[in-house]
């Protein structure tokens, strides 16, 4: 069940138990503010069971963060395919709950899915599409080793920094 593993950090695949909390977290305002807001709870909850029921199924996905001291899942975090400019990108993502912040683990977590994508998926490039006033985001992506490439404009008219790097790095 477990996709990979740091020192502080469990990444492993959906149980069934995961459902409300990944909800909760999907649902809270100030998580999902760089997001594009909070997620409908019935959509939620139609799309989690469905993985839920086979949640090796995707080769790309968002998967339960874990924080390994307490055992609590803290995150949903993982590698999303998306089209930029006409070019398939592979986008680090994490969504860490509000006590979770502040910690590092959302550095920790990008800097092995960067591992994670090289050793075990093939690719070579990881990017991270970040709206100019999320600061915390810009770090993460800077910690993991990211630079910043370009401004772009997505499909639905919002702005993103794109930052890229290429692995192994």
């Amino acid at each position: 069940m477990i996709i990979l593993e740091t020192e502080r950090l469990l990444l492993r695949y959906l149980v069934p138990q995961d459902i409300p909390l990944l909800i909760n977290l999907w649902t809270d305002p100030d998580v999902t503010r760089f997001m594009g807001g909070p997620r409908d709870v019935e959509t939620l909850q139609k799309n989690l069971k469905k993985t839920a029921q086979n949640p090796s199924a995707e080769q790309f996905d968002l998967w339960p963060l874990i924080e390994r001291s307490s055992g609590n899942l803290i995150g949903n975090c993982g590698l999303l395919a998306k089209e930029v400019g006409g070019v398939t990108e592979y986008e680090v993502i994490y969504v860490l709950a509000k006590n979770a912040w502040g910690n590092g683990y959302a550095s920790e977590i990008g800097r092995a899915l960067g591992t994670y994508a090289y050793h075990v998926r093939g690719i070579n490039r990881l990017v991270a599409l970040v709206q100019p006033e999320n600061t915390a985001s810009e770090r993460v992506a800077q910690k993991m080793g990211m630079r910043l490439e370009k401004e772009i404009v997505r499909p639905e008219g919002g702005i993103r920094r794109l930052y890229a790097m290429y692995l192994p790095h």
